[in-house]
């Protein structure tokens, strides 16, 4: 049986759900408002349970091309500079796992699973065409993208972002909170750094109402730095990308430690995002009502103290492919197993939101938090850091 799922975005979420989707058997039609395919942002950490997936989908030699794989994760306090805790990676975390951990840059991500689709004959992908509205029946979903006709599919898939207008008309539970952290982003070829600043581990630097990850990318040519700062900017601010002022920055950050400081101070520009997310999930309705699906940031936005944010929209992915597979079945209808959807990964995805929440309040700790904070580290170290229920937990590929 002919199905066609119409996905709205095509940002990882998006190409990871059509990329699903036609594996799953179905035609895929993707909308998406942009001009041109491209990621902004940086760079982006994967764990083994996310890994797994992407070689599950037969990308595993592309991942290696374009990712780095650290061998350590390290944990320092942004103050001393000493160092908490330390998790191995690389082979160790692989043997555990079944998949290493891999560090990369969003936007080759993002070219990596467009590649991907564009190998299948069965996914028609629209650029300049975001979608405005869409009604759905018991029988089909239409969408309406442009002045033209309406587009009738079976499924209608939102992973159309934090923003997303899918969302907005499905659920109508208002717009996206502003958190009150920025992150500052930048990236820096290693070979312009000094010896002693490059590296090939990921690195998180904790301090009082504020954290820093720096991690290699592109192979490890390349370091990713993120600042998180709790602060807010003016209410006409850019939503999303903002020309910083590095001297932000560096007053949110002047007690630091100079180990920390000669890593910042190495940047020569910084690019700021606002953090916007929402409370953790509450229920399978806020992942699918009938013949429509919420996929990543449209669904269950996220803090991004787990680095689980893309990794949660390729699960989504996976277990939404699981679904549209079995919905090619005339025993089972296209609603019901969305909502099988909806229902096998809500709780998890509520779980991460609500462990990102913890992890910053962990993070910026200050006084006796952060002090039982680095006793901790020190004393458990990697008990503190490996997270099996994450990483050993997932979804697998269809």
């Amino acid at each position: 049986m002919l199905r066609q799922a119409l996905i709205a975005g095509g940002g990882i979420g998006g190409l990871a759900a059509a990329l699903a989707a036609t594996r799953a058997g179905w035609d895929v039609r993707l909308f998406e408002r942009a001009n041109a395919f491209s990621e902004a942002g940086a760079g982006i950490q994967l764990g083994p349970n996310v890994v797994k997936v992407l070689q599950g989908w037969g990308l595993a030699g592309a991942l290696q091309i374009v990712s780095a794989f650290p061998e350590r994760l390290q944990v320092r306090c942004a103050l001393s500079g000493q160092t908490l805790g330390e998790l191995p990676l690389g082979a160790s975390i692989a043997e555990r796992y079944g998949a290493p951990y891999a560090t990369l840059h969003r936007a080759d991500l993002h070219r990596l699973l467009l590649e991907a689709v564009q190998q299948h004959a069965d996914v028609k992908l629209h650029l300049s065409r975001p979608l405005q509205s869409f009604s759905q029946t018991a029988q089909a979903v239409m969408v309406q993208a442009d002045d033209g006709p309406g587009i009738e599919g079976d499924a209608l898939i939102g992973a159309d972002g934090v923003w997303s207008m899918v969302r907005q008309q499905l659920l109508g539970d208002g717009l996206p909170r502003r958190t009150g952290h920025l992150a500052y982003r930048a990236l820096v070829p290693q070979a312009g750094l000094p010896k002693l600043l490059r590296s090939q581990h990921v690195t998180a630097w904790l301090g009082p109402r504020m954290h820093v990850v720096q991690y290699p990318v592109r192979g490890g040519e390349w370091l990713n730095i993120v600042a998180i700062v709790q602060g807010e900017v003016p209410a006409e601010a850019d939503l999303w990308d903002h020309s910083a002022n590095a001297a932000d920055l560096a007053a949110a950050t002047a007690g630091c430690s100079a180990a920390l400081r000669e890593v910042l101070d190495a940047v020569e520009g910084w690019r700021l995002w606002v953090l916007h997310d929402r409370p953790p999930m509450q229920g399978a309705h806020q992942q699918a009502v009938g013949r429509v699906a919420l996929l990543g940031d449209a669904a269950h936005p996220m803090r991004p103290y787990l680095a689980q944010g893309a990794g949660m929209a390729i699960e989504d992915a996976a277990e939404l492919g699981h679904a549209l597979a079995q919905a090619l079945d005339p025993a089972f209808d296209v609603p019901t197993m969305l909502q099988r959807y909806a229902l096998n990964r809500w709780q998890r995805n509520a779980r991460v939101q609500a462990r990102a929440l913890r992890n910053g309040q962990i993070f910026h700790a200050d006084g006796v938090v952060r002090w039982g904070r680095n006793v901790s580290m020190k004393m458990l170290g990697a008990r503190v850091l490996d997270m099996p229920w994450l990483y050993g937990g997932g979804v697998r590929a269809t």
